[in-house]
């Protein structure tokens, strides 16, 4: 029987250096267009801090239950059900910069897209240990029993998140499934022909989406579009090489100033570069590379397949995007709506993102 232990406290202490150094960030990047918008460069602070108050109260929770709870079908499909009918509610709710991304809800505004993420890895996880049998049985690798099952509860997730639309989420959320199914075994054929199938579906939703293959288009040549599509990474590259090593100082930083589009959320690594240098943004990144490390570290002495594949999507779940906001910022991908988790500005995605550390720090407290 796995015996209880203390949690992780490399993790633990990782992750709250993540938000702390979220909110320092986010008021340095949005004070000013706080103070010109709503009257107080404390705006996004407070909303933050609230949000980060919240999260910390679910993580707290969830290091306290036991996971094994989750792994029960009725929870798992109310759970995805549940995520079904906020996506709904969001497309269904009037448009917020031409995307129907949000829910309102009184004076809250709520992103499902986040909590779909945490959805779509607990109903993983609980159908590729059930395939597996915890010991013997049936695999990952079985096509009719698991992968069609999983890829098509998945696909309808994302395909709510493409009606959005946000092609950026749905990449991720694409991503995420591939990295669970790897885990759990599926054969590579199987693999190459779903890899084959999100290309197709990739190749047809980019050009239908305008703005998206504008976006490419400017990755591939960013000089050509300079101030249309490619004026986002362009100037979160500026950002990035004004700050040299050591930065410019806390606050200092000039891209904020209504040159750099959402310092305080999309691009706020940017923000990082330029006012912390290299020095401050390589020891972001580095955070995410020790998450990963004790992420990874928790799915492989899990005491079960279950908490074992838990661990491993809410590890990546979190590194994944944590890699391609950062790659975003940095130019080395075409530009993508997706938050740095735990530092950018949003409520929904620092909630989601504490309550899946709480979900992995419990898993951390067994062994076998």
């Amino acid at each position: 029987m796995p015996r209880k232990l203390s949690f992780d406290r490399v993790l633990f202490v990782t992750i709250l250096l993540l938000c702390t150094t979220g909110l320092v960030m986010i008021y340095s990047a949005s004070a000013v267009i706080a103070a010109e918008q709503h009257g107080s460069p404390y705006h996004f602070l407070i909303r933050q801090s609230l949000a980060m108050t919240l999260g910390l109260i679910v993580m707290a929770f969830l290091m306290r239950a036991n996971y094994r709870a989750l792994a029960r079908g009725p929870v798992v499909y109310a759970l995805y059900a549940a995520t079904v009918v906020m996506l709904i509610g969001a497309l269904l709710s009037p448009a917020i910069n031409g995307t129907h991304r949000w829910m309102r809800l009184g004076p809250v505004s709520l992103q499902p897209s986040e909590f779909a993420k945490l959805a779509l890895i607990l109903l993983l996880a609980w159908r590729l240990h059930r395939a597996a049998g915890e010991k013997e049985g049936p695999g990952a690798s079985d096509l009719g029993r698991t992968v069609i099952p999983c890829v098509t509860l998945s696909g309808f997730l994302i395909f709510l998140v493409v009606l959005q639309p946000d092609l950026g989420t749905a990449i991720a959320l694409s991503l995420l499934v591939a990295l669970m199914l790897m885990a759990g075994g599926v054969k590579p054929k199987h693999m190459m022909g779903l890899g084959a199938c999100a290309l197709v579906a990739l190749l047809i939703l980019v050009p239908l989406k305008g703005y998206q293959l504008q976006r490419v288009a400017a990755f591939i040549n960013p000089g050509a579009d300079p101030l249309g599509a490619g004026y986002q990474v362009r100037q979160s590259t500026i950002a990035v090489g004004a700050g040299g090593a050591v930065g410019l100082g806390l606050s200092e930083g000039k891209q904020k100033l209504f040159f750099l589009p959402y310092p305080y959320t999309d691009f706020v690594y940017a923000v990082i570069g330029e006012e912390l240098g290299l020095i401050g943004a390589g020891l972001v990144a580095s955070a995410f590379l020790v998450l990963m490390w004790r992420g990874l570290r928790v799915a492989a002495r899990a005491p079960d397949l279950f908490g074992s594949y838990l661990a491993v999507g809410l590890t990546m779940f979190l590194v994944v995007q944590a890699m391609i906001n950062i790659g975003v910022a940095l130019g080395m991908l075409p530009a993508k709506g997706l938050p740095l988790p735990f530092i950018s500005y949003g409520g929904s995605s620092l909630v989601a993102g504490l309550a899946a550390s709480g979900v992995l720090l419990n898993i951390s407290q067994y062994s076998s």
